[in-house]
């Protein structure tokens, strides 16, 4: 039996020669787009009879394998005699004048004679020249290295590089011939379809076979991970899908994929599965440095990562993270970098949005075949609005570049300079503002020029080594300016520039007012894409804000729990800023009366911190003896979450009450299940704070004839009131009272967007 391996060439070069692949002075440069503009500018010096951009392919046969391979060469040269040369081009932001033909990278020449191996057996052709040449994006200074090669040489050199692949190809075929086995015979990891749950499960099935998009409100108690995920792996199983993706928000929602996964895995599932950690968690070091010099994970990472992503994937079926750092020190790697490089591989990934919606930190070598094949299930999509917006905005402070200018005076001119030039246009802009905010539609003038000089001179002296490689800020500072040029460049009629003044500080942001366009275009080339919350309503304000199209679907499904479970109350009283004062002595006899009419643990959620907190100190002050309080602060680190939530136990005696605040961490996502949780009061709507950035939303959607205050306001923050309303009833068992506190809850507007279980 023979697998045919179907990849670029660009791929496989990659993965095999892994120490040339992430060369920060070759790939950097084109990801500000100078590495673009520098192969147009020679391409445009092409003869007659010379080509650009030239697809070719082949098949190669390695044992048990055909490696059907392809990609587009830079440039096709065709001589006066007849000649031809091979040419890829690579621009870089190094200084190239000293390099040798010794120096460099294997990766470069190896994509080169492919290319021209490809074409000498397309076109009979025995001997041709193979040419690399090198730009340098600031002074367009360019040079070149030639080889001229048989078409045998190149053939040994392409079966070389295979059969250096071969061992990475032949396991992922095993491990899909297993997989395949495996689906066919799974089936639905539960006695029953809970009610809804075929339902969706089919809407899924349905939208991955017609390569759509699905936007689906189904209510906690669903099941909605098990319903997303079963249908997909069955779309693989008969090879409507290749890979999945199930992007979350929050960790316990990545938990409930894992769990899920693994439940089926116990009924004969052999998927390989990876979760994606961030950075920061998984880093073995005490701080986060990922310099060779200074992790010794990093060091040498290309030299060992090969072995190590056989030795998981062959091993290892459900990835988690712990697996992860098992097998990353087993072969002393970087446990970030790897997950990275397992996903690749793997069936199913878990991971946060970012990794495919964020510009910044998408999984770039996710090629456009691939793609083809993979479908996004976006768990908690509401979450996804927000979080898009800051995806696509950014930010520059000025004191970044005045403290920049300082740290390289007299060390490096050129980019002290640069760092000179962005200060000033921050010193003259707040002068012009005479210190009151200033806001524009249009792009700052002058300055994105000044932020991309900088960003050149700043990744010259860090992929250079030079006095400034080792400076945090001046890191922190490329990546803020990458950011601003990026953003820039998505700057359109859906952008607002705004600029806020403080003492000697001036912050200046780009906002993205509404990422419908962004999100359908960085999820543009996955096969479907499936967008599903208990709380995504008012369902066509979501599927506008997520970039629905007119022939997307949608699917509503009604609660699995009985209205009788819900003992439902709304309190009338005022908790707009302007009144929360006078009415606080009315909502802490409301809590009082709620809390206390049955023994039991209660959760309170209010709009912020500020009102909680005020609140607190008014309740704990009439309550007396007897009560047990807990107060949700800040950034509260993980144990400190496990014990807030460990003190609701059905077995307490007294009665315990928790403050916490909407939208945070004790809102979405938690089970407390049976008498763990009697009761929930949620304090107001929920809306955002007043503030300049929700206005200016407010202000872009009227403009558009569409309700600018609902959009700004009114949605994001019933949704809040959903998520925090819907801790209390988990299962068919729970029974529980729910306190729903405002007038405005009594008008039509606000009371349809409630669900109909909450309903008198």
């Amino acid at each position: 039996m023979t697998d045919t391996i179907s990849l670029s060439v660009r791929r496989l070069v990659e993965h095999v020669f892994r120490s040339g692949s992430l060369d920060s002075g070759f790939r950097a440069a084109s990801a500000l787009a100078e590495g673009t503009k520098a192969h147009q500018k020679l391409q445009s010096k092409y003869g007659e009879r010379d080509r650009k951009e030239v697809y070719l392919s082949a098949e190669v046969g390695c044992g048990d394998l055909l490696f059907a391979v392809d990609g587009r060469c830079d440039g096709l040269l065709i001589g006066e005699n007849g000649e031809t040369t091979i040419e890829e081009i690579k621009s870089t932001v190094r200084d190239i004048a000293s390099m040798t033909e010794d120096g460099t990278p294997e990766v470069h020449w190896a994509q080169a004679y492919f290319y021209a191996y490809m074409y000498s057996v397309e076109n009979g052709v025995d001997r041709l020249r193979v040419r690399l040449t090198y730009v340098q994006v600031d002074t367009e200074e360019v040079r070149q290295f030639e080889r001229e090669m048989t078409k045998a040489e190149l053939e040994a050199y392409v079966l070389g590089v295979i059969e250096a692949y071969a061992p990475y190809a032949r396991m992922l075929a095993g491990n899909r011939r297993v997989r395949h086995e495996s689906i066919a015979g799974l089936e639905f990891p539960f006695a029953a379809y809970r009610e809804g749950q075929r339902k969706l499960a089919g809407a899924v099935y349905k939208t991955i076979g017609e390569r759509r998009k699905l936007f689906a409100r189904a209510p906690t108690g669903i099941g909605k991970t098990v319903s997303t995920l079963f249908p997909a792996i069955k779309a693989i199983g008969t090879g409507k899908l290749e890979q999945l993706f199930y992007l979350t928000a929050r960790t316990i929602t990545r938990t409930a994929a894992e769990d899920t996964l693994a439940l089926m895995a116990e009924r004969g599932l052999g998927m390989r599965s990876v979760t994606i950690t961030a950075k920061e968690k998984i880093c073995f070091q005490d701080e986060v440095d990922c310099r060779p010099e200074s992790c010794p994970y990093a060091n040498g990472y290309y030299d060992r990562i090969n072995e190590a992503i056989l030795d998981l994937l062959g091993s290892e079926t459900l990835i988690r993270r712990e697996t992860i750092e098992k097998y990353a020190r087993k072969h002393a790697v970087c446990p970030f970098e790897m997950s990275l490089d397992a996903a690749y591989g793997a069936d199913a990934v878990i991971c946060d949005y970012n990794y495919i919606f964020d510009p910044r930190v998408s999984l770039k070598r996710l090629m456009g075949e691939q793609k083809k094949r993979t479908v996004l299930l976006v768990d908690e999509a509401h979450n996804l609005v927000d979080r898009a917006r800051e995806m696509y905005s950014a930010v520059l402070e000025k004191r970044e570049f005045l403290e920049l200018e300082r740290e390289f005076k007299g060390i490096s001119p050129q980019l002290h300079a640069a760092a000179k030039a962005v200060n000033k246009w921050f010193v003259e802009l707040k002068k012009r503002a005479g210190g009151e905010p200033l806001v524009s539609k249009e792009v700052p003038e002058g300055l994105l020029e000044l932020v991309e000089e900088f960003a050149a001179r700043a990744e010259r002296e860090l992929a250079g080594g030079g006095p400034g490689a080792g400076s945090e800020r001046l890191l922190n500072a490329y990546f803020a300016a990458a950011a601003w040029i990026r953003t820039g460049k998505l700057y359109d009629e859906r952008y607002v520039a705004y600029a806020e003044f403080e003492r000697n500080e001036v912050r200046l942001k780009m906002f993205c007012l509404d990422p419908s366009n962004l999100l359908a275009q960085m999820g543009k080339g996955f096969l479907a894409h499936v967008f599903f919350s208990a709380t995504l309503s008012p369902l066509n304000y979501y599927m506008d804000m997520l970039g629905a199209g007119e022939e997307d679907y949608s699917v509503t499904l009604g609660s699995p729990f009985a209205k009788e479970q819900w003992e439902v109350e709304i309190v009338s009283l005022s908790t707009r800023y302007a009144d929360r004062d006078r009415t606080k002595e009315r909502l802490t006899a409301a809590l009082l009366d709620f809390a206390g009419r049955r023994r039991g643990n209660y959760l309170v959620f209010f709009p912020s911190y500020e009102y909680m907190n005020g609140m607190y100190e008014e309740f704990a002050s009439r309550a007396g003896d007897g009560w047990q309080t807990l107060l949700q602060t800040p950034d509260m680190a993980e144990e400190e979450r496990e014990r807030f939530l460990d003190r609701f136990d059905a077995a307490n005696e007294g009665t315990l009450i928790g403050f916490a605040v909407m939208g945070g961490i004790f809102s979405e996502g938690i089970d407390l299940t049976g008498d763990r949780l009697n009761g929930v009061a949620v304090v107001g709507v929920g809306m955002p704070q007043l503030g300049l950035e929700r206005n200016l939303i407010r202000g872009h959607f009227d403009e558009r004839g569409m309700s600018g205050f609902d959009y700004a306001y009114v949605y994001p923050g019933i949704n809040k009131v959903l998520q925090a309303g819907g801790r209390l009833i988990r299962t068919e068992r729970d029974r529980g009272r729910l306190m729903l506190v405002d007038d405005r809850y009594l008008q039509p507007k606000y009371a349809r967007l409630l669900p109909e279980e909450w309903r008198g």
